[in-house]
């Protein structure tokens, strides 16, 4: 798409909203119930386009991708009504008489752009929180996933009007296209570098941004874990979608005095998982492209591999691979993995642990396995991150009911549910002054009186 066609899709889609058609809450809901049901009327076709682009499976498909962004707009047309009231704040005494009160308002004309790893999930869902806003909506996925944003560019033409929400395909020249619009708002998914772009670009216009971001999330497991069960949820989490999820544990710091059954364990977990042959485990995903695959086998080291490491280059698959005796000079801790690798650390003593999360980029996610509360509270207080779980690994984002969001290196803002609504709305402040009377205390003259009463009310 030309420059000049996307500059008239912005126009098109900024005169729809100034028209007022997306304030009226009723328009909202409708437009959430018509892209509830043309999801559900499509799940056949999303789940085969999500296991073209990635391999993944029907179940996976639903559980991290369809049945998510169902459970968003469920969330928003139960609790929408609630969000977007009007909200009664107190009047101090120098404003009388008034009625103060805040209201949400939607930005405008929002541009979301979405990554690859999880395509539909990650364009949807924020899609999801503008439109109950009352936001109109252009949609960016990524070239990296073509199936799904094919999918997604079919029901979207089919659910809505262009001028209301529409779908931008490409790839960076659309990109840069797009972030040369005045846009009201900016919501991107992706990387550190393009991250750092999309800001650069919105601040030539001054547009505020949301960005979800990523980085090397730990995993930490002391000595009292229940190991067993670390394990189960470890190996679950980090080799999900082939570990290119941006919340998977990158790398874990495990106390030394349970390192080898850890490592046992998680063995055992990722055979009773994928199978003795993962490679040829029809529900375990695949590397996105090449570029990725060539990428990740650079991050392995054979000696320091003690589970995995083979791979199939024609179906572009990895096992899930672990490393062992890892230190913070290899290749693998050098960068985000995002892949099936996941080395392994010890440590000792828990504030090393602390000093070491502290001394490197804000993370998006922490992950704590322990039965020791003193050692839970020290490092969900002390270290800065994104969000995390306690005993178990990247379901915190799997919820309408909590803000998700990085910090830092790791992005700005969060979405889902309600802080999702007030992500993409202004929250306009207003002061109903009552015109029955007037005190004249701020009015000149400044009388001695008048100061007088100005500092008794303002105490």
């Amino acid at each position: 798409m030309q420059e000049t066609e996307i500059k008239a899709l912005v126009d098109a889609q900024r005169a729809f909203f100034y028209s007022g058609a997306t304030l009226p809450l009723d328009y909202r809901v409708e437009a959430l119930r018509t892209l509830e049901k043309i999801i559900r009327d499509h799940e056949t076709d999303i789940a085969a386009a999500l296991k073209e682009d990635l391999g993944k499976s029907g179940p996976e498909g639903y559980m991290c991708e369809t049945g998510l962004v169902l459970s968003e707009i469920r969330y928003m047309l139960r609790h929408i009504r609630r969000f977007a009231r009007e909200k009664t704040v107190h009047t101090p005494l120098t404003q009388f008489a008034a009625r103060s009160r805040v209201k949400p308002s939607p930005y405008g004309v929002t541009l979301i752009m979405s990554p690859w790893n999880y395509p539909f999930l990650l364009t949807i869902d924020p899609l999801v929180d503008a439109l109950a806003a009352g936001n109109t909506a252009v949609v960016k996925p990524s070239a990296y996933s073509p199936a799904t944003s094919r999918v997604m560019t079919e029901l979207i033409e089919a659910a809505f009007p262009r001028e209301y929400v529409c779908v931008v395909n490409g790839g960076r020249q659309e990109n840069q296209c797009l972030l040369n619009q005045k846009f009201d708002y900016i919501f991107f998914t992706g990387s550190q570098a393009v991250g750092k772009e999309v800001m650069r670009q919105a601040a030539g216009h001054l547009t505020p941004v949301t960005l979800e971001l990523g980085g090397k999330s730990p995993c930490i497991v002391d000595e009292t874990a229940k190991i067993p069960l670390a394990a189960k949820r470890i190996v679950f989490g980090k080799f999900l979608n082939c570990g290119q999820t941006c919340v998977a544990p990158d790398y874990l710091l495990c106390h030394a005095g349970v390192k080898e059954e850890l490592l046992a364990c998680m063995g055992e977990e990722i055979r009773r998982q994928f199978g003795t042959e993962p490679l040829h485990n029809e529900q375990y995903g695949k590397i996105v492209n090449e570029k990725h695959f060539r990428r990740l086998l650079g991050l392995i080291d054979g000696p320091k591999t003690v589970f995995g490491g083979k791979y199939d280059e024609g179906a572009l698959r990895i096992e899930p691979t672990v490393l062992d005796g890892v230190t913070m000079d290899d290749a693998v801790m050098q960068e985000e993995i995002f892949g099936p690798i996941l080395p392994v650390l010890t440590f000792e003593n828990l504030d090393d642990v602390i000093s070491h999360v502290n001394s490197h980029d804000k993370p998006l996610a922490l992950y704590i396995f322990s039965q020791d509360r003193e050692h839970i509270r020290r490092v969900t207080s002390q270290c800065c991150f994104g969000g995390g779980c306690i005993n178990d690994v990247v379901v915190h984002l799997a919820t309408s009911h909590m803000g998700f969001g990085g910090v830092g290196e790791s992005g700005m803002g969060a979405y889902h549910g309600k802080v999702g609504f007030d992500t993409f709305s202004h929250q306009k402040s207003l002061l109903d002054k009552k015109t029955f009377m007037d005190l004249p205390m701020r009015y000149q003259p400044y009388t001695p009186l008048r100061e007088k009463l100005i500092r008794m009310f303002l105490k």
